[in-house]
């Protein structure tokens, strides 16, 4: 999360746009995104550059390869050359282009830059598709030039901050009105990662991917984890192409998502546009791996609901039909970690019971982490939880663990300030590695199994409350007599001050 002065330098930036004419929060982000991946394509570049440099190598495959020339697809054929327009690759780089005087940027960065960007991606990838329509705003040239040296004033040497300052931007958005978007917290996304420990050989999906959180974490668990068998060109090109899927309703967020992804160097993932929960979507048995923070809280029309999942869940509401689209995703043996509202856990109606009792008794339902509701502010203050179970589709419950997240490593008001000394998700992820040993826990601790039997006779209830016991002390009050007599020696005390104070004004 951002804090402080990386804080301020974002509101300058936004503000910029602000005073340009830009009204449009979801706009203003946009032209940001566009003009963040220009700068941190550049910046990977010169980290690569460095480290090949400190080895003595030559930088395979650059963004911006030296001594060449970059053809601009978007212009017209020179009938003479029987050429397009083409301008060296360097000239395309942030480093080079912020230097310029105010009019040259903006037309280098509208005519040559943006349309780099544009066509990086190989025709009919996600990223092409994502990108084909987009427009570059931005018009006037000072207002460039401000922006540009705001951006630059940010350090996003690490990527991790790119996701946090989306973070800090989507907030914006939240406080401004603007409905529908919101990112889980990084710290919260890489735990439920380490959690579920993706390899080369899942097959991950995110059905309401945002700015892809969950593959890009995933991703870099991967990398983190497998690097050499990613020297291996089948693995390679799985991992670039294959393993990571998504899909958002929302044409900016996919945008946000390709881009993030490339970043990470996965440069083909399958992602698309579309509701995830339509008959758009039909993909069946497909996944090993679900991640994901679905939207909830809301409530489709029929029509716009597919088939199947009506079929599995008589309701509209989309927290329990995101449930049904997993265990219709997912291959048999498939995993699924994911964000539910408290709702999900404890609901009386009987759509809630029903994918409750599913959980249990048509898959393996593993682990239920509750979370303190502070953990989504400034967004919001809705108490959520953390559902993981594995696909079976005939059962295989039998304990499962509650966990009670007390403290996640920041405060939970909207400021969210850093408390690195009140974390709970080291011993998250190390219990949930090593549950045998939880059998030792008691219903007093923080986490503990219970088993499905006891769950059936609850009525499927999942809240960590429900099971957990409360230790009470007994409290031995004194006897009203010695209380009294203690109030009338207090009183006595009281009445002799009162009149010593008075000698003291008479004298």
């Amino acid at each position: 999360m951002i804090t402080g002065e990386i804080q301020q330098k974002v509101d300058g930036v936004w503000q910029t746009f602000w005073n340009g004419g830009f009204t449009s929060p979801i706009t203003i982000l946009e032209q940001m995104t566009y003009l963040f991946f220009m700068k941190l394509l550049d910046d990977k570049q010169i980290q690569e550059e460095a480290n090949a440099a400190l080895f003595g190598e030559k930088l395979a495959n650059p963004t911006f390869p030296d001594g060449m020339e970059w053809e601009n697809p978007e212009t017209e054929i020179n009938p003479a050359t029987k050429k397009r327009k083409t301008l060296p690759y360097r000239e395309l780089r942030w480093s080079v282009f912020k230097n310029l005087p105010p009019e040259q940027m903006l037309a280098r960065v509208r005519n040559d830059v943006f349309v780099f960007i544009r066509n990086m991606g190989e025709k009919s990838s996600a990223y092409s598709t994502a990108m084909k329509d987009t427009v570059f705003l931005i018009t006037d040239a000072r207002m460039l030039t401000r922006v540009v040296d705001g951006i630059g004033e940010l350090d996003m040497s690490n990527l991790d901050m790119m996701g946090d300052v989306y973070e800090y931007m989507l907030s914006k958005m939240a406080a401004s009105g603007t409905n529908g978007q919101f990112r889980t917290p990084r710290h919260i996304i890489r735990m439920m990662v380490n959690m579920v420990k993706p390899t080369l050989k899942d097959t991950i999906c995110d059905p309401a991917m945002g700015s892809a959180g969950f593959l890009v974490e995933s991703a870099k668990y991967i990398h983190d984890h497998e690097e050499t068998a990613l020297y291996n060109e089948v693995n390679l090109r799985r991992y670039k192409s294959e393993i990571f899927n998504g899909s958002d309703s929302d044409g900016t967020m996919m945008r946000i998502g390709c881009m993030n992804m490339m970043l990470h160097d996965v440069d083909r993932p399958q992602i698309q546009k579309r509701n995830s929960l339509s008959a758009d979507n039909e993909d069946t048995n497909k996944y090993t791996l679900c991640l994901a923070n679905p939207p909830f809280a809301g409530s489709l029309d029929e029509d716009d609901i597919a088939a199947s999942l009506k079929s599995a869940v008589k309701t509209k509401k989309t927290e329990l039909l995101f449930i049904a689209l997993f265990m219709r995703m997912l291959k048999a043996g498939g995993r699924c970690a994911s964000v539910v509202p408290d709702t999900v856990l404890t609901g009386d109606a009987k759509a809630y019971i029903d994918i409750r009792k599913v959980l249990v008794e048509g898959n393996c339902l593993q682990a239920v982490i509750n979370m303190p509701s502070g953990v989504f502010q400034p967004y919001s203050g809705v108490s959520t939880a953390i559902v993981i179970f594995t696909k079976t589709g005939t059962g295989g419950t039998d304990k499962v663990w509650f966990y009670d997240m007390r403290a996640d490593g920041y405060s939970l008001t909207t400021q969210r300030t850093p408390q690195p000394d009140k974390n709970d998700i080291p011993d998250i992820i190390a219990r949930f590695g090593n549950l045998a040993a939880e059998a030792e826990r008691t219903r007093k601790d923080q986490s503990f199994l219970v088993s499905a039997d006891e769950i059936r006779k609850a009525g499927y209830d999942l809240s960590y409350k429900r099971y957990h016991e409360v230790e009470r002390e007994a409290v031995v009050y004194d006897a009203p007599e010695v209380i009294i007599e203690r109030m009338k020696e207090r009183q006595a005390k009281i009445d002799a001050a009162f009149v010593e104070f008075q000698r003291l004004l008479n004298e």
